[in-house]
């Protein structure tokens, strides 16, 4: 009999196809039902790690630790979007002292590294993909700082199924199977990594089983030594030899140096409702400055998804978006006006740069495309987590060292090479990060735990979702099944060019008299498929005592609850 049985699990929502079915109630384009239930919801990209969130709630565990538990379930089975080789952030509701918190749990840029390096080796940009890619994992410390503050079982327990996941093989889901197809060849091209994530040379397929031994072998690892076993330990002296190996910049240093950091969320109130962030060296910020300048303007009156509350926001993204080019870094070695970006004074001024009619074409936002997992777990108590975990794109770097069964992120890929820039590299500075956890509160109590994936998509997405459900009254379902535009901007914090006004994607739920519209007022749209973000939510009804779980369709994932 297999060491980890799941308990019976009482509801949950799987994947649905939008505009495919005819629903008995609700709206056309909502895939499913909320999950309601009064004991605990999880509500994650992956079924497997939603239940072994929800085994853990149920068998007395908090919500911290069941977000770790599904945490690394996800790395075993979503190796392309997060793991122990990538980063971490999240913001927790302690419901005792009724206190909100946030936590990063980024990594650092190697000791070694410098501008004046990368420029003599040639480059003009930190290579996106490669060892030079690098900076320090912060996933682990990240799991043992939530768990020293507030985990209430033994680590080894939470990271059990995980093991035993990487031991005994998982079936692949879909979305997961195509993504891990698309970076074949990659992956190909790195031995350590073929080996590892391509067994027969390979990716696996839909359906197919695939075991990660090594992976289960570091993870036992970090359940038996913590943290330590892991930035202190064989993980980080094995790393250290691979870097030194394929050119990367890596010292033991490097990791006994990192820790994780507590800081306070910041918010802004956006009718009647206060929505939390983090702050830079992450992008949240960019949500609540959407946000204030879109409070000066009567959505609901505009219609859902019309050709004029799309264009409004729109442009919202690209003022924000613009800031964040120039402003967003690591708060230790640059001095980030967060205060101002997110007041409302500042988002006047912003505002009176829209035009109600015509698209801006003078702006320099933007990233690319990345993969990231958000999760979101509330227990019966009424503690909240909203964790997002990444290895940025797909694979991260697409190095996997030999042996431990992860690959190793390439977060370090978005620090500028000027020098005079704020997110420039230097020596162990956090990059910027496009990975970012929301909440919201209602008169001092959670509302709603939620994050949207996807890379610059992120702010976009947060604040669609948020307007879906405070300006159209859509349920937390509901909010994530509505169709969704992305707008892709002209430049990134690395400073690379582009062309000014960027473009905009829509999925296609949007209809063809919107479109019209839009390229009317100026906006250029693009025609390449949806998928834009993969959002998880979980709302807090405290008049009725029930939580409500959302998952997005556009994942394989699951709101499960008890």
């Amino acid at each position: 009999m297999p060491e980890f049985t799941f308990l019976p699990i009482l509801l949950t929502t799987m994947t649905g196809l939008a505009l495919a079915h005819d629903r008995p109630t609700g709206p056309i384009h909502k895939t499913r039902s909320a999950v309601v239930a009064r004991g605990g919801i999880a509500a994650t990209s992956q079924p497997l790690a939603a239940q072994a969130a929800v085994r853990v709630l149920q068998e007395g565990g908090n919500a911290i630790d069941a977000a770790i538990a599904a945490n690394a379930v996800i790395g075993v089975v979503e190796p392309m979007s997060c793991g122990i080789g990538g980063d971490l952030f999240a913001i927790v509701w302690d419901a005792e002292s009724s206190t909100l918190l946030g936590l990063n749990a980024s990594g650092r840029a190697p000791y070694r590294t410098s501008i004046d390096l990368m420029k003599k080796k040639g480059y003009e940009y930190v290579p996106v993909y490669g060892p030079l890619s690098w900076s320090v994992p912060g996933c682990v410390d990240g799991w043992a700082t939530l768990h020293e503050r507030f985990g209430s079982k033994p680590m080894a327990e939470l990271l059990a199924p995980a093991i035993q996941y990487a031991e005994e093989g998982f079936p692949v889901s879909e979305v997961i199977a195509a993504n891990w197809k698309a970076d074949e060849p990659a992956l190909a091209a790195v031995p350590s990594s073929a080996a590892c994530l391509l067994p027969g040379g390979s990716a696996p397929g839909y359906g197919d089983v695939f075991k990660n031994p090594d992976l289960a072998r570091s993870l036992r690892l970090i359940a038996e030594g913590g943290r330590d076993a892991f930035y202190r330990g064989e993980p980080a002296r094995m790393i250290v030899a691979y870097s030194d190996e394929v050119g990367g910049l890596f010292s033991l240093k490097d990791f006994e140096d990192h820790e994780s950091t507590w800081v306070d969320p910041v918010s802004t109130n956006y009718r009647g409702y206060d929505v939390w962030e983090l702050p830079p060296n992450g992008q949240g910020i960019a949500a609540l400055q959407m946000l204030n300048i879109l409070e000066r303007y009567d959505l609901a009156s505009l219609g859902h998804n019309s050709a004029e509350a799309l264009h409004l926001m729109i442009e919202a993204k690209k003022l924000a978006f613009e800031d964040r080019a120039t402003y967003y870094a690591d708060p230790e070695f640059a001095n980030v006006p967060v205060e101002t970006l997110i007041s409302k004074e500042y988002a006047d001024r912003r505002a009176t740069l829209i035009s109600p009619d015509r698209a801006m074409a003078s702006v320099e936002p933007g990233l690319l495309e990345s993969d990231t997992i958000y999760l979101t777990v509330v227990d019966e108590d009424r503690n909240c987590v909203s964790l997002i975990q990444s290895n940025f794109h797909s694979f991260g770097s697409h190095h996997v060292p030999r042996g431990l069964g992860f690959p190793l992120q390439n977060r370090g890929a978005w620090f500028s090479l000027d020098p005079n820039h704020a997110n420039r590299l230097e020596p162990h500075k956090r990059p910027f990060h496009t990975i970012i956890p929301g909440f919201v509160t209602k008169d001092g109590a959670p509302w709603l735990s939620f994050g949207v994936m996807g890379g610059d998509m992120q702010p976009q997405g947060h604040v669609q979702v948020l307007c879906n459900m405070i300006d159209f009254g859509m349920d937390v379902q509901e909010a994530g099944d509505a169709p969704r535009f992305r707008h892709f901007g002209s430049s990134e914090p690395t400073g690379q060019p582009g062309e000014g006004g960027g473009f905009v994607s829509l999925e296609s739920g949007i209809g063809p008299e919107v479109r019209q519209k839009l390229e009317a007022m100026g906006h250029r749209l693009d025609d390449r498929p949806g998928g834009y973000g993969g959002y998880q939510a979980i709302r807090i009804d405290r008049e009725r005592g029930v939580l409500l779980g959302g998952s997005d369709p556009r994942k394989d994932g699951a709101a499960i609850g008890y």
